[in-house]
């Protein structure tokens, strides 16, 4: 793992740190990826960590006078699903951002950290794309801004510097007559890598487009437009023989990949599947059929995520960390090169939170860090430093069970109970966030939570008593 963490609370400490300590630095933001990088050993020679959630100037979704949208570096896949001017006026990204994995890993996942990884087969990549995205990209030397069609260089490879941070992504909003989507196809409904993921924007004047953008993703080493595809729509009304032709054509161009998700037949025939749902749903006006009204966002409070009047920090061997845990204050000395997960059960003493997979699928370690329920094991542990955690012993208050624990115990929602930890903060932060959830909502909040036990049903119906028990707590 690394061997020091540092919290910069300015911009520009920040990129001193990256000109000091480049190469052998890497910037935590949601850290999702990073962090499994580091365990595995994929990422050699990383000793600093430097960690720029404490930027708020980072941290905001605006559309300017101009008519362009900009994300700051820190915006998260959750923020994207719950703006409206993404949803009104770049709706195939935050279609997009609401696919990618679970709340608690969108709640910490940036939109901006998803283009660094480079993996082709990264959600909000494509949408980006179609919409002929803009990066800045600073350092001490200055900065510049690329096109993120000249961004990428290879899998995994871009052309950032070691010592540049990628700070804003800007793209033209979608304006009258404009539209687009985004469609995804995956081997499981949740938590789940592209095969093939597509992404269209399409300009209509007169009943006829005007402008195409057809941007795969998962099917070649790099995000691919295809400009004969879009050649194939422009000038043409959007007739069931031209989705076709265009779906074909997109098929032809495109270049897929074999790995263990998919073959490459498979993945051309994916990619004309993809392309002929995105172009029939946009004809019919239906692209947003299936995108919640509520979406399940379990990330508190806004705001409540970035504590103010923190100062700067390096985190080395010894070095204490400072936090609130279930309300009571702790300094903890071990854990300046651990995951939250670790130094909550190591150091703290905490093992109600349960490592299960150590990767984010199982959902076993969630916590609540300053609000939002995160996958603790996916959370470096210098980053609890100032912040307030919640963790499942300090779920009941004042020896008084939470409805969501005392529904979990009326329905017998509890088998082998490894997993309970974790739907119980789960259910407990929705039930916060929507007072009387569907069913639809209760799953969703649970995408990111595996029983091995087979149980789930028990606990859907737990989460519903619970919701009762609530109203009936509030009303006496």
């Amino acid at each position: 793992m690394w061997q020091t963490y540092y919290t910069p609370t300015t911009l520009e400490e920040a990129l001193r740190l990256l000109a000091d300590h480049a190469p052998r630095a890497r910037v935590v933001a949601g850290a999702t990826d990073l962090l499994l990088e580091l365990e595995r050993g994929v990422r050699k020679g990383v000793e600093t960590l430097i960690d720029i959630t404490r930027l708020a100037e980072l941290d905001g979704i605006a559309l300017g006078r101009d008519g362009w949208i900009r994300l700051g570096a820190l915006v998260t896949h959750n923020a994207c699903v719950a703006s409206d001017v993404i949803v009104r006026r770049a709706f195939p990204l935050a279609r997009a951002c609401w696919e990618v994995g679970s709340p608690q890993i969108r709640n910490r996942a940036t939109v901006a950290g998803n283009l660094i990884t480079a993996s082709p087969a990264n959600d909000s990549i494509s949408p980006l794309m179609a919409l002929e995205a803009q990066l800045r990209l600073r350092s001490v030397r200055g900065e510049r801004t690329v096109a993120l069609r000249d961004f990428y260089t290879g899998v995994r490879s871009t052309v950032m510097q070691p010592d540049e941070l990628l700070t804003e992504i800007a793209f033209p909003a979608l304006g009258p007559g404009e539209s687009g989507t985004f469609v995804k196809i995956a081997l499981r409904r949740a938590q789940a890598i592209s095969v093939v993921n597509v992404a269209v924007v399409l300009g209509l004047s007169e009943g006829k487009v005007r402008r195409a953008a057809i941007a795969l993703g998962a099917v070649a080493p790099t995000i691919l437009r295809v400009p004969q595809a879009e050649a194939q729509l422009t000038g043409k009304a959007l007739t069931a023989e031209t989705v076709r032709l265009t779906a074909d054509q997109a098929a032809l161009a495109a270049r897929p990949i074999d790995d263990l998700r998919g073959s490459a037949a498979f993945r051309r025939e994916m990619v004309r599947v993809g392309v002929r749902r995105g172009l029939n749903s946009l004809a019919a006006g239906a692209e947003r059929d299936g995108f919640p009204r509520r979406p399940v966002l379990l990330a508190g409070r806004p705001g409540q995520h970035r504590p103010a009047g923190l100062t700067s920090r390096r985190h080395g061997p010894g070095s204490p960390i400072e936090t609130t845990v279930n309300g009571r204050p702790l300094v903890l000395t071990g854990g300046h090169n651990k995951t939250l997960l670790r130094l909550l059960r190591e150091d703290a003493g905490l093992t109600g939170t349960k490592e299960g997979c150590a990767e984010g699928e199982c959902g076993a370690c969630t916590v609540f860090l300053d609000g939002q329920a995160v996958m603790a094991c996916m959370v470096p542990a210098p980053r609890a430093h100032g912040s307030e955690i919640v963790t499942i012993e300090g779920l009941a208050q004042d020896g008084k069970l939470h409805p969501i624990q005392q529904g979990f115990l009326e329905e017998g929602a509890v088998q082998c109970g490894y997993c309970t930890p974790g739907f119980l903060m789960a259910g407990a932060k929705l039930l916060e966030e929507q007072g009387r959830p569907d069913r639809a909502a209760i799953q969703q909040a649970f995408t990111g939570n595996l029983c091995r036990c087979t149980g789930y049903y028990k606990i859907v119906q737990a989460v519903e008593r619970a919701a009762e028990l609530q109203r009936a707590w509030q009303k006496s």
